[in-house]
């Protein structure tokens, strides 16, 4: 079983995720989108979207920093464990609550609305089941290992566990040891990225990030005198 959760299972949702993203993209270009429903209801919209993708941007920045930076290199920064132990428990619990606080609202816009309740598909519920379900045991975690529980040391092993499944140097030992907790989530995740070439969830692989490069668009008052000596015709002419 350790063998199958932390070494086979690992490469198995990255293999979905790439492959399973190629082949959406080549047989579903129509179908690659977030099937918004802005139209229906946006007021709860402005307000649930904008939090929840907020947080999970910090949560995933707090993910990269914490499993893929080795625990060496901040300490060669300075960063003492404590000062690291403090600023994880803080941001965390912050990015944590704020991302699951707008996916709850996000769901629950979309089980009072009944146009936007009828656009959510199986695949829909299962997406957002597994997403809730992964937030909630990564909030866990923070909150009751690092926080009540006195704090765990995710990056004496679950840090190194990941690192060695990117560079194919496994070691399903050092995950077979973690708290549940920590176990829970990670399989979660595992599903989670296995389903993501098969939901909508897949529209994050083409965010508008150009959009935010974007040159200046320049709006000019169209002042009738200036335009030449004829006078400008009526908008019916």
């Amino acid at each position: 079983m350790t063998l199958l959760l932390w070494a086979a299972a690992p490469y198995a949702a990255i293999a979905l995720l790439v492959f399973g993203t190629v082949w959406r993209y080549r047989h579903d270009k129509f179908g690659w989108t977030s099937r918004s429903t802005q139209l229906h209801e946006s007021r709860m919209l402005k307000v649930a979207s904008p939090l929840f993708h907020f947080g999970l941007f910090m949560v995933l920045g707090g993910h990269i920093l914490g499993l893929l930076v080795p625990k060496a290199v901040t300490a060669w920064f300075g960063i003492s464990d404590e000062n690291y132990h403090l600023v994880s428990l803080g941001m965390g619990t912050l990015a944590g609550l704020a991302a699951v606080g707008g996916l709850g609202l996000l769901l629950y816009r979309r089980l009072r609305n009944p146009a936007v309740r009828k656009t959510t598909s199986t695949s829909d519920k299962f997406t957002y089941a597994v997403l809730l379900a992964g937030m909630l045991a990564g909030l866990a975690t923070t909150v009751i290992d690092n926080g009540i529980g006195g704090g765990y040391d995710y990056r004496e092993t679950i840090g190194p566990w990941v690192r060695g499944i990117l560079t194919f140097d496994p070691h399903p030992e050092l995950m077979a040891d973690a708290p549940f907790g920590y176990q829970l989530h990670t399989v979660l995740g595992q599903l989670l990225f296995a389903l993501w070439p098969f939901s909508r969830l897949v529209h994050a692989f083409s965010a508008p990030v150009q959009y935010l490069m974007r040159p200046y668009v320049v709006y000019r008052r169209r002042v009738p005198d200036r335009v030449g000596s004829r006078p400008p015709r009526r908008g019916w002419e």
